[in-house]
């Protein structure tokens, strides 16, 4: 039986694999291939739509390693300024590039990850915790409470 990280793993090849065209090992080995001439094209970019400084803010700790990952896959470089929370990140990379390959790419990635996270968690509760894992009923104000 496959492993549920195992699972995630494979499904983030297939959608990375959607944005090279690879389906096959062979394919994929192509999508390295790919990925350098991407680089080659984020330098081009460069040259024709100049860098610019972006920041962004991510809603978990999570969120920001994928996409300081996905960054520095394509040579950019992820940094913050001192005092910037943990959840920001700053880039400074042609606008066109971010949001054509690296902010795709991430969106992608990042809901994948989420729905692997929030399967593990309510599996993780029901089983160790308690087996009912809705959410906590409403309830009507009591009377002088208000």
């Amino acid at each position: 039986m496959i492993g549920i990280e195992e699972q995630l793993r494979e499904k983030l090849r297939k959608v990375e694999a959607l944005y090279f065209g690879a389906g096959t090992a062979g394919e994929r080995e192509a999508a390295g291939a790919a990925s350098e001439r991407l680089k080659a094209r984020l330098s081009e970019i460069g040259r024709q739509d100049p860098a610019v400084e972006m920041q962004f803010s991510m809603p978990d700790p999570w969120a920001v390693r994928l996409f300081v990952a996905l960054c520095r896959r394509y040579g950019i470089r992820p940094y913050r300024y001192p005092r910037q929370r943990r959840t920001t990140i700053m880039v400074r990379a042609p606008r066109r590039f971010i949001d054509t390959v690296v902010w795709r790419q991430f969106s992608e990635l990042h809901s994948d990850l989420w729905s692997h996270f929030e399967a593990t968690t309510e599996r993780l509760i029901r089983e160790a915790v308690h087996t009912d894992t809705s959410d906590a009923e409403t309830m009507a104000m009591p009377v002088g409470s208000r």
